[in-house]
């Protein structure tokens, strides 16, 4: 009887020696090395390989991960470096309230005078005050604070 497998890897003689290289020489990541031994040990053009247990086993991981590398593979509609690779981030879902036109806004507001009766902004008057400006978005006192503290994380 035999088993039909679900995603089959057959490499290249070029692939093969690509991953080869990656798993022998240069500095990699842990992951990558892992998954390009993966890809070795499923090649079925090298002889019929062993079951992900025991491939999961020799390199390291579990027979879920040796599974999710020949599908990624196989996805990917054979492309052996970016199934080796790390996957590109998605986007958020949600685009962030804090834009440059907000972030400018919000500094204007806490350069101009203080309103009548205080010496000067505290986060959360300048908190109550944004609230009230109806072309500025609801921001919390914590985000207003990384505002005006500026850095990187202020602009995403």
């Amino acid at each position: 009887m035999t088993v039909v497998k679900m995603y089959p890897v057959r490499l290249g003689p070029a692939d093969r020696d690509w991953l080869e290289r990656v798993t022998r020489t240069g500095s990699h990541p842990v992951r990558m090395v892992t998954r390009a031994k993966i890809l070795l040990a499923l090649d079925e053009s090298a002889g019929a390989p062993a079951s992900r247990t025991v491939i999961g086993e020799s390199v390291g991981a579990c027979s879920m991960t040796v599974l999710a590398v020949a599908r990624r593979l196989a996805e990917l509609g054979g492309d052996v470096r970016a199934a080796v690779g790390r996957k590109k981030a998605c986007r958020a879902p949600v685009e962030p309230k804090v834009t440059g036109d907000v972030e400018a806004r919000v500094i204007a507001k806490a350069c101009s005078e203080p309103p009548q009766g205080y010496q000067r902004w505290s986060l959360r008057l300048l908190e109550k005050h944004v609230k009230l400006d109806d072309q500025l978005p609801d921001l919390d006192h914590s985000t207003i604070g990384r505002i005006l503290k500026g850095g990187p994380s202020a602009r995403t």
